[in-house]
């Protein structure tokens, strides 16, 4: 009688891209680790920061040094995972590099030779995983208003959202990426989920764990984080960037701010 042949673990990577509900998809993972336990292995943020680290890095500097760091960072991070043979979900928008906007980017075009270092090196350490990109995508328009919030929340960007809008147009075609991630690892499953068409209670993270044939029934639903704030505190935040506070003095006004109901 032959021998009953044991699945391939597999390993999903959701590698962003940022406002497109990650925050939503790490917390709700977080919320629900134990009932999460017996299927997967789920790594966020927090436990793989160097490698997180190295991917910003390299997405500012494209230096062959850095590229080196992600494999490094990687290869570390996955030792031991074939010998284990769980499955795994990695999940850090941080991945795929620094968000547009910052640090001079301006669109997630190192993100293809990120991905590609990744698959090599988790393909060295577990040669018979099976390997899945899964990236949360949103629509140009709305994707553009979270990240320059975003922007408008933690830097001193003196744009109003229309201008930040014609300047960034560019880096709004997340579905161009995607295409691009997958013709570097055209080995390897590279899905595209649009936010918009995560109408499940589990949002976005619905769709990665169905590629695991996990039963979602019993898992507890998060409401979406990071929402966006009223148009008024979005005002008062520009106006403070535009302000002549000195730095020190912007970075209370804004704390201050921040907790201030509108």
């Amino acid at each position: 009688m032959a021998a009953e042949q044991t699945a391939a673990m597999r390993i999903i990577i959701h590698a962003g891209f940022h406002k497109t509900g990650t925050t939503t998809v790490q917390k709700t993972l977080r919320a629900n680790r134990e009932g999460l336990r017996p299927h997967c292995r789920i790594i966020l943020r927090p436990g793989m920061v160097a490698l997180c680290e190295a991917a910003r890095a390299y997405s500012v500097s494209r230096s062959q040094t850095d590229l080196a760091l992600i494999q490094y960072e990687a290869a570390a991070l996955a030792d031991g995972w074939a010998a284990r043979g769980k499955d795994i979900v990695i999940s850090s928008e941080d991945l795929a590099g620094h968000m547009p906007g910052r640090r001079g980017l301006t669109s997630y075009d190192a993100t293809p030779r990120i991905m590609k270092a990744l698959v090599q090196a988790f393909a060295a350490a577990a040669p018979d995983a099976q390997q899945v990109l899964y990236f949360t995508t949103r629509a140009a328009a709305p994707w553009l208003r979270s990240c320059y919030v975003q922007h408008l929340r933690a830097t001193r960007i003196t744009q109003d959202a229309d201008e930040y809008a014609a300047d960034m147009a560019g880096s709004a075609n997340l579905d161009q990426i995607v295409a691009q991630v997958a013709g570097v690892v055209p080995d390897i499953q590279v899905i595209a989920q649009p936010l918009e068409a995560c109408n499940t209670p589990l949002g976005p993270l619905g769709p990665l764990l169905d590629i695991l044939h996990i039963d979602t029934s019993t898992l507890t639903p998060r409401p979406p984080d990071n929402t966006a704030p009223p148009q008024g505190k979005i005002d008062a935040m520009l106006a403070l960037n535009r302000s002549a506070l000195s730095d020190a003095d912007w970075r209370v006004a804004k704390d201050t701010l921040k907790r201030e109901d509108f």
